[in-house]
């Protein structure tokens, strides 16, 4: 790594632990950052900064980074600059999971009840969606060749989920439609501590398959016919890389719901900022920048000094995404 990479990551890092910092800071009441201090480092007890906000600071980082990873792995596996880490239709399959749960009963008679609607219930809800659209797609893309048809049978599985909820949704209640569309706004404030941990848990286990991925995600940039000439199983190398986004993506929208923009823009804003296609500092520079820009947008949609908090969704869009057409409007072209 040269020395201007270790420059630009020693700033990101220390912007990193800024952001970190203000977001414990910021809410309802505000905090001093003295007080956030003490609090961290066992000087002092707050309550409000060790069981709300440093469990919320911590989930927005590991959403913005592993959103920001399979977005990169899905946008180089494809080689499609509007690849994204929902395209496989994870995302879908979750909320259909969920839809389930809370639109159900406008179909199924009170089989899911609201009685039955809980946190941990939605949560594996959307964990069960995800992983059966996981089973299709790892079912299709061991026997399928062609990388690009993974990709638009992907897209086939989210219209179908897409087109079954629609169906739930026109015969339930408007206080279910309510409830879903509230999921649906994504949430990072929600988890608790042992939530937190399984979330870091599963989190590993697809940051560990992505890190062993990293040569053939650098193989696949120089297509899939040259791949193979190098020796890469393209097989087995795209079978890891959809289980990590999987886990990463299917992790993310179960404990945090649906989160747009990130997974898809992230890449591309780390592009521009480090011009260059290794994955070796793609991946490590993907991960500080996403957390990054999920802190500075759970920060803003906390309102300071306000009760109302904006939804997560809508703030990563309003910001994000003028942020991203300025970024490649100033720099002409896409790399990629």
């Amino acid at each position: 790594m040269n020395k201007r990479y270790t420059y630009t990551f020693v700033l990101l890092f220390i912007l990193l632990l800024f952001c970190f910092l203000i977001n414990i800071s910021l809410g309802s009441a505000n905090i001093s950052i003295n007080e956030v201090f003490n609090s961290l480092f066992g000087f002092s007890e707050n309550y409000i900064i060790q069981n709300y906000r440093l469990p919320k600071a911590i989930t927005a980082i590991l959403v913005g980074s592993g959103l920001g990873i399979s977005g990169l792995l899905m946008q180089t596996l494809f080689r499609n600059p509007l690849a994204g880490p929902f395209v496989l239709g994870i995302s879908s399959g979750a909320s259909l999971g969920v839809a389930l749960i809370i639109l159900g009963s406008g179909i199924f008679g009170g089989i899911f009840a609201t009685a039955f609607i809980s946190k941990w219930s939605i949560v594996i809800a959307s964990s069960f969606g995800s992983f059966l659209v996981l089973l299709a797609v790892l079912l299709v893309s061991s026997k399928v060749r062609d990388t690009m048809a993974i990709l638009i049978i992907g897209l086939m599985f989210g219209s179908i989920t897409a087109a079954v909820v629609s169906v739930l949704s026109y015969f339930s209640s408007a206080e279910q439609l309510q409830q879903y569309i509230f999921w649906g706004f994504g949430s990072l404030g929600n988890l608790s501590w042992d939530e937190v941990l399984i979330f870091v848990f599963i989190y590993s286990f697809g940051i560990l398959l992505t890190s062993i991925s990293i040569k053939a995600l650098n193989t696949f940039l120089l297509g899939e016919n040259y791949a193979k000439s190098l020796g890469l199983n393209i097989k087995q190398s795209r079978l890891i890389i959809i289980l990590a986004t999987s886990l990463l993506a299917g992790t993310i929208t179960a404990f945090a719901g649906p989160i747009a923009f990130i997974g898809l823009a992230v890449p591309h804003m780390t592009r521009q900022f480090f011009n260059t296609s290794n994955h070796k500092i793609l991946l490590p520079a993907v991960f500080v920048i996403g957390a990054i820009v999920m802190l500075i947008c759970d920060s803003i949609a906390q309102l300071p000094t306000s009760d109302y908090t904006l939804p997560i969704n809508a703030i990563t869009s309003l910001i994000g995404a003028p942020v991203v057409i300025w970024l490649l409007v100033r720099q002409r072209k896409m790399i990629f």
